[in-house]
């Protein structure tokens, strides 16, 4: 599997060998700006792209076919002066299902609370141990959170260094001006301080595991083993009831990111599933994801 081959290269070559984790395509928008040099966004958006892409992130070698697709959108939506800037970012995270031409969704987010200063072709400085550009804090911050998503689903509780480094990011940020790093800049946990924060929560663990079980022992194993594949994606749906049960904070919004990456996915898994395990996973999923109780329907529709 790709991320055995990529730790153990990592161990044999760490202080030889790197490469680029990254595969992240980059698009600025600014069609709500008006009456402003429209030359400086796209000097952005290339300089955005050089950052994620050519930084080295891990001290793990990676192929050009194992880099981690993700995209970046930044929407800008004011701009504050010639060189300041705020937004929203939507971002997506993928990876591949083992020996297939299939990509899951490992992440689909969008973050409301960009707010940043670029000057036209200063160069994007990045220090995990200081916070100084927002913008390279943001950047850093969710290349990290894909490392460590993406990990997590090759071994169990693979991503928890990237996570770390994540948090670490958030803690030097505490006195940023800017919204998104500190605990009341969004009481229902949607921001970046509650995502680094829940996801090395103890109370949180069980979705760890999920992602990692509902990947690497569900889906990776469906190309040569269809039903046992599906079987322990449908066990590993009780880990997320359980948490959901269990409520480690009162906004469970790290569930709402598993149900936005994998509604469609998981009422696809079922289509061809035997009756028995539709309504299993069916009864669970309508108990934890009440938001898309009329997509799961589908599942209870399938035919062998």
């Amino acid at each position: 599997m790709r991320k055995a081959g990529v730790i153990l290269l990592g161990l044999m070559f760490s202080f030889s060998a790197f490469g680029q984790e990254l595969r992240c395509n980059v698009q600025v928008v600014s069609q709500q700006i008006q009456g402003s040099n429209k030359q400086v966004f796209q000097t952005l958006q290339n300089a955005i792209y050089e950052f994620m892409n050519n930084r080295v992130w891990t001290n793990h070698v990676y192929t050009m076919e194992e880099r981690i697709e993700c995209n970046m959108m930044i929407n800008i939506t004011e701009q504050i002066s010639a060189d300041e800037f705020k937004g929203t970012l939507s971002i997506q995270a993928s990876r591949p299902v083992f020996n297939s031409n299939y990509t899951t969704t490992i992440l689909n987010f969008i973050d409301n609370d960009i707010h940043f200063k670029y000057v036209e072709f200063s160069p994007l400085e990045f220090d995990l141990n200081s916070h100084g550009s927002n913008l390279t804090s943001i950047l850093g911050f969710y290349a990290y959170y894909i490392l460590g998503l993406d990990y997590d689903t090759f071994s169990l509780m693979g991503g928890g260094p990237y996570f770390t480094n994540a948090e670490r990011i958030v803690i030097n940020a505490q006195n940023a001006p800017e919204s998104g790093w500190k605990p009341l800049d969004d009481l229902a946990h949607k921001s970046r301080y509650w995502l680094a924060k829940d996801m090395l929560d103890a109370d949180w663990e069980p979705l760890r595991e999920f992602n990692y079980r509902y990947h690497r022992l569900g889906l990776d194993l469906m190309d040569t083993k269809v039903a046992e594949g599906r079987a322990e994606i449908t066990n590993s749906l009780e880990l997320i009831q359980g948490i959901y049960r269990k409520r480690p904070d009162p906004y469970m919004y790290l569930l709402r990111l598993i149900f936005d990456a994998k509604v469609d996915e998981l009422v696809s898994v079922y289509t061809e599933s035997f009756p028995e395990e539709r309504t299993r996973a069916h009864t669970i999923l309508v108990e934890v994801d009440k938001t898309n109780i009329k997509k799961y329907a589908a599942i209870l529709e399938q035919k062998i």
